[in-house]
């Protein structure tokens, strides 16, 4: 705000508290300020302060101060009281009073003068006010989604009782070379199965379904692991998803089905088999 507008508001707040404002002014000190309540009541306790202390502000000086004040006056200005005669001899003579007039007179003076300073330093402190910083919020942390080599590896590093077996090939033809491991946990019953040279499928026409033969199923109904697509070259691990509680695996086979999956499977298309070998 303008040093202008600032003291049109200040002339509006105290007109405000003093007298009371019309329409006109009421709209000039919003436009100024909206937010003038803070100001107003700083002046309206200003104005209290001078109406309580009750003194006549027009009481003139005693005599001593009158001299002692004009004393100090010439030596500030630098100036002879014949050159610049101060203060002019019949204010001199006819103002100044006797010494012992009342201090009650006085006690207006200081009162309005202590509560213009209390109305000066209110005002600065309430258009001073410290700026709020705006919180600055710790953006939470990322979390890394983890990879299912990762999860392998773990499963590896934490489960006891592994079960662990390399793949072969099965009966199609044209899936010879497929190498790589399938790892189960009957603790955690989960597992994980990694594989290398297994053909990229189309979804949309055939699907690849684990199946794992335990001791608890019979070989002709083995437990669904099921149903999972390869949509990349190189080596990929996929999660075992047994439908069934599975204990003391045996044995790994991959058929080749529709999407979707089957019950049973027929077993014409076995792209891979692992016989479990070792443990850890």
């Amino acid at each position: 705000m303008s040093d202008d507008k600032q003291e049109k508001l200040i002339d509006l707040l105290i007109l405000q508290a003093v007298s009371g404002l019309d329409q006109a002014e009421k709209g000039e000190l919003y436009a100024l300020d909206p937010n003038s309540a803070d100001e107003f009541s700083s002046i309206e306790t200003t104005v209290a302060a001078i109406n309580i202390a009750g003194a006549p502000i027009d009481e003139p000086l005693p005599s001593h101060l009158f001299s002692k004040i004009t004393a100090e006056a010439q030596d500030f200005v630098g100036a002879s009281e014949a050159e610049s005669p101060w203060p002019p001899s019949k204010i001199r003579q006819q103002e100044a009073e006797p010494a012992g007039v009342s201090w009650f007179g006085w006690l207006g003076w200081a009162a309005a003068a202590a509560a213009c300073v209390a109305l000066a330093l209110n005002i600065w402190f309430t258009r001073t006010k410290p700026i709020d910083v705006a919180e600055v919020k710790t953006p939470p942390p990322v979390i890394k989604p983890v990879t299912p080599t990762e999860q392998r590896e773990e499963l590896i590093r934490s489960a006891t009782g592994m079960v662990k077996a390399n793949w072969a090939a099965g009966n199609v033809k044209e899936i010879s070379q497929i190498t790589g491991d399938v790892v189960w946990s009957d603790e955690k019953q989960t597992g994980y199965m990694r594989f290398k040279g297994l053909p990229k499928n189309d979804g949309t026409k055939e699907t690849y379904q684990l199946w794992i033969f335990d001791k608890t199923q019979k070989k002709e109904t083995p437990i669904d692991g099921g149903t999972f697509d390869v949509t990349a070259d190189g080596e990929v691990i996929i999660p075992i998803n047994a439908k069934l509680k599975a204990q003391g695996a045996e044995m790994f086979a991959i058929t080749i089905e529709k999407p979707g999956g089957v019950v049973v499977s027929d077993r014409k298309k076995i792209a891979a088999l692992a016989k479990v070998g070792s443990t850890s």
